[in-house]
């Protein structure tokens, strides 16, 4: 297992992105990363409390066969207790991916926009399906994937930590049998809205380490936002 992270301002006078991970072994591990919402001083508390939450159940409860289940859930319930805390429930929210990766699995699950892409023999193969507005739009048919990016109401979210959830569990959890020709990426909107997923492989088959394909894309990622008032954007490399 190899992997790197980057997490940028952009054009933010504020970080509200957040990533991390915790090394449990040579070959295994937990990577999350948030996109907090809610201005200065609430997007940023919300991005690091869950994903601190998350990585410290990890560390307590990393080996059960329901832990991105459990963990999700822990961290949702304490960013609602420290909204109450703060007075702040309509305005410390966060989106969330996380990936575990064991020895003879892979697990992953997200809520909001941030995306995990899934890639086997440097070929995308599976993304995360956002929580938005324009996902829905191209469920129904009414607008292509490729307009996701560029649409006006792609920053309308559905679920999101920190929202009262309408269903006990709002999120699925897939896990692929660990192979040795896997790559993923962990990203938030900052990220993937400025570089497409011709030019991840692209960058994929030309890096020969996880830090070479994150720099790779970040040049492409500040090129597509040059003249733009560029989103904070991060993103995790993992391969396997």
């Amino acid at each position: 297992m190899q992997y790197a992270m980057l997490s940028e301002l952009g054009g933010r006078p504020i970080n509200e992105d957040y990533v991390g991970n915790v090394i449990s072994g040579a070959e295994t591990g937990c990577f999350v990363l948030c996109d907090g919402l809610g201005g200065h001083g609430h997007g940023e508390v919300a991005s690091k409390f869950v994903t601190d939450s998350i990585l410290g159940e990890y560390k307590i409860k990393g080996n059960s066969s329901d832990f991105i289940r459990d963990a999700v859930t822990v961290a949702q319930d304490g960013l609602l207790r420290l909204q109450k805390e703060k007075h702040t429930q309509s305005e410390m929210k966060t989106t969330v991916v996380v990936l575990k990766v064991m020895n003879d699995k892979v697990e992953w699950s997200h809520i909001g926009d941030s995306r995990l892409y899934y890639f086997e023999k440097k070929k995308v193969a599976e993304r995360t399906l956002d929580h938005s507005v324009p996902q829905i739009l191209v469920a129904a048919g009414e607008i292509k994937e490729k307009d996701i990016r560029h649409h006006p109401d792609r920053n309308r979210l559905l679920k999101v930590m920190g929202a009262p959830w309408s269903e006990k569990e709002p999120f699925r959890i897939e896990v692929k049998e660990r192979t040795d020709k896997q790559a993923f990426l962990l990203c938030s909107d900052g990220f993937w809205e400025l570089i497409d997923e011709k030019y991840m492989q692209k960058y994929l088959k030309k890096a020969k380490t996880p830090m070479e394909w994150l720099n790779l894309m970040t040049k492409m990622v500040l090129k597509n936002g040059q003249d733009t008032e560029m989103d904070n954007y991060s993103a995790i490399a993992v391969w396997l």
